[in-house]
């Protein structure tokens, strides 16, 4: 019986084994979809909320510990300060157990703890890490090279504290 396959010269098997390689990646990404990963897919992808530490942590999936980006929080560990348990109250409002958000790694992915930095979408589609600063909940903290969002988390801060919201009102004028 004679085979019917035909050989392919040198540049069409690379092309061709090339196209074979960019079909498993694009497949393999569409069947994680972030809950279970270990790392994140690519810079970002969705998943589960697990946990919410105070206003500026939380832990998505297998991810782990997630530090919002662009934000600080007042602590409700160690030395509590002014209005961190409304602001850890608030996003437990905003994120409880179980929500699936979309996320987005930063250009710095991990901080010096270990945490994920990233960018964290609601299901409604605003973004977590603003509408605690939009709120009064958080301050603007910029830390290189995660800069994506620093003028907007900027101006709602500046817009919250001249509205006297959250802890602009509750902690005075340094916040």
């Amino acid at each position: 019986m004679r085979s019917t396959v035909r050989s392919l010269r040198p540049s069409q098997a690379w092309f061709s084994h090339l196209v074979l390689a960019a079909l498993l990646v694009i497949s393999a990404a569409g069947c994680n979809d972030g809950d279970s990963a270990s790392t994140p897919a690519v810079n970002g992808g969705y998943a589960r909320v697990t946990k919410v530490t105070d206003g500026d942590t939380i832990h998505l999936g297998s991810l782990g510990s997630v530090r919002l980006i662009g934000i600080d929080t007042p602590e409700v560990y160690g030395s509590a300060e002014c209005f961190g348990r409304e602001a850890s109250e608030f996003a437990k409002r905003l994120v409880p157990l179980g929500t699936r958000v979309r996320y987005r790694v930063g250009v710095e992915e991990r901080d010096r703890y270990g945490r994920l930095l990233a960018y964290v979408w609601l299901p409604d589609g605003r973004m977590l890490n603003r509408v605690m600063i939009d709120k009064g909940y958080a301050q603007p903290l910029t830390i290189p090279p995660n800069v994506d969002f620093a003028d907007v988390f900027r101006a709602g801060a500046r817009a919250a504290r001249q509205a006297g919201l959250g802890l602009w009102r509750a902690c005075g004028a340094g916040g």
